[in-house]
């Protein structure tokens, strides 16, 4: 892309259109600034892909104006993508100390917290990246220090809210500053690009207090063991969890990898206050009276390989469910996780378990959003009156209702704008139009590999899944061109090869054939035998079982 003077480009590398793998960028004449850097969980059809995370060929292009990334919080969505992104782009890091805490946790098991230039941050902070300058306002989520970022471009202020609601009662009494936004509006903002997660939904988000009062009502009633299911990087939530075992005299037993780390972690910067001798070994709590435990777990999102998950389906190593345990899954379902959740909660209830999920318990909610509804999304807008707006962290539908409400509180429909990931918006002169589209996409993680499972090899694995593979083994004289041994057919995931004994000895016969054809028309060519015999015994295969399996001839010549 040909650079031109005088200019600031925005957009999304990833984060709108989908939730999850946030990251955005500020781009002004010689510097670029990257606000997140977040990761989001395979789609369905993206067989045995762990994770997924924004390609960043474009900044690697550009890697010399990369001034640095900023973290607003410490969830995945965020922050997963990070270690992966610094391997290859090594910039600076800003962030605020529980987030610094969480993203060096990482870069160490990744092997790079060394190389990397971290710098802590908060919502006083002001740095300077190269033309532009940020400063911060603290705001409100479901874990603690986030902050909203302010970016001073040659073009005006453009802000990121980062993820947000107004919680009038948060759990570690930290409110949103708002004094700050309104400054910041007053000052007038070119550009605001918010958190679009709740924009269907109407009036305001719940208080996380509330959740801690509901937490304590079932811990009144409940009889027996109590597994508490939540996101790991719920510190508020975790935190109401250890104040209500506390409070009825309840050991703390931690299951799951992700839930140990954070807790740890939040626990040694100061976020999490915990007395000691609360938290057991998952081996003290069959010598402790059920109406002693409290199990806190991962897994609410019914995540296969999860701890809750396992527990449900009798396949943990250490924790059993038992009839009369109540099991609380502290969360609403991640949109795509819904399956999952069920078949979860089913089981638990077939252990003989009692579930309280959806949100609701006896006397209150176990769940509230960290996001900010409709009410909270036009405050903002109220609070830093952009003139232009830009929604992002969402699915289309939530950006477009975003688009709405701005419009509903004085934003011009013409100065709103609702982007793709790639898609640029160009400010020139206090103007602002559709900029030239830059590289964008996905990069596929699979265990160590990192972007070499394409859509090719997906392709590949969705073929194996329905239909299965033919592998077709055939030995040629290298001097005559007959069969010396074979055809072998292996047949997998297609047809039980025991009750399919007509059909393979027809494939081996046309298989045969097909090859003694070729060579009477000297077709000697490997990749011409392989297509023949691929053609022919495709055909006769899909007219006997109206199935297409993978067919994989091997020929060797002796």
């Amino acid at each position: 892309m040909a650079k031109v003077t005088n200019r600031v480009l925005i957009f999304a590398l990833g984060g709108v259109g989908e939730i999850g793998k946030n990251m955005y960028v500020i781009e002004s004449d010689d510097d670029i600034v990257v606000i997140d850097a977040g990761l989001k969980f395979p789609e369905e059809e993206m067989l045995g892909i762990d994770m997924v995370i924004p390609d960043i060929t474009y900044l690697l292009e550009h890697r010399d104006r990369v001034r640095g990334i900023i973290i607003t919080h410490g969830h995945e969505d965020h922050i997963g993508g990070l270690s992966y992104v610094l391997k290859h782009l090594n910039v600076p890091v800003y962030a605020t100390k529980l987030t610094l805490g969480l993203i060096d946790a990482k870069l160490k098991e990744a092997g790079i917290l060394g190389d990397t230039k971290r710098i802590l941050i908060n919502s006083e902070s002001e740095i300077t990246l190269g033309s532009m300058k940020a400063t911060f306002f603290r705001t409100n989520h479901s874990i603690p220090d986030t902050v909203g970022v302010c970016v001073e471009t040659p073009e005006g202020y453009v802000v990121h809210t980062g993820d947000f609601k107004f919680d009038q009662t948060p759990v570690n009494g930290q409110a949103a500053d708002l004094a700050k936004m309104a400054l910041i509006g007053e000052r007038g903002v070119l550009c605001l690009l918010s958190d679009s997660t709740n924009a269907e939904r109407p009036g305001f988000t719940g208080s996380e207090r509330s959740v801690g009062e509901a937490i304590k009502d079932v811990f009144n009633r409940a009889p027996g063991r109590i597994i508490v299911s939540t996101f790991a990087s719920n510190v508020h939530r975790i935190q109401q969890v250890f104040d209500a075992a506390m409070l009825f005299n309840r050991k703390v037993a931690v299951v799951g990898r992700s839930m140990v780390n954070v807790i740890n972690i939040s626990k040694d910067l100061g976020y999490l206050h915990v007395p000691e001798g609360v938290i057991v070994d998952t081996d003290e709590i069959n010598k402790l009276a059920a109406d002693r435990v409290v199990i806190l777990s991962t897994g609410s999102q019914g995540e296969p390989m999860s701890a809750l998950t396992r527990m449900a389906r009798s396949a943990h190593r250490k924790v059993d469910i038992l009839p009369g345990d109540t099991v609380i899954i502290a969360a609403t379902p991640i949109p795509g996780n819904e399956k999952y959740i069920s078949r979860t909660i089913d089981q638990l209830y077939r252990i003989g378990a009692d579930v309280i999920y959806g949100g609701h318990g006896p006397s209150g909610p176990v769940h509230v959003s960290g996001h900010g509804s409709q009410e909270e999304l036009r405050l903002m807008l109220n609070l830093m009156r952009p003139k232009y707006f830009i929604p992002v962290h969402g699915e289309y539908r939530m950006l477009r209702m975003h688009g709405v409400l701005a419009e509903q509180v004085g934003v011009p429909e013409e100065n709103i704008f609702l982007l793709d990931n790639g898609d640029t918006v160009e400010f020139a002169g206090g103007k602002a139009r559709y900029g030239p589209k830059v590289h964008s996409g996905n990069v596929l993680i699979d265990g160590l590999g990192v972007g070499d499972v394409g859509n090719i090899v997906l392709r590949d694995r969705k073929l194996l899944s329905q239909d299965g593979i033919l592998v077709v083994v055939v030995t040629l004289s290298k001097q005559n061109g007959t069969i010396l041994s074979g055809p072998d057919i292996i047949s997998r995931g297609f047809v039980y090869v025991r009750e399919s004994e007509e059909l393979l000895d027809e494939a081996n016969r046309i298989v045969t054939q097909t090859l003694v054809k070729c060579m009477e028309e000297n077709v000697n060519e490997w990749s011409s035998l392989k297509n023949n015999v691929k053609d022919t015994l495709g055909r006769y295969l899909y007219e006997q079982t109206r199935r297409r399996p993978m067919i994989l001839p091997i020929i060797m010549e002796v």
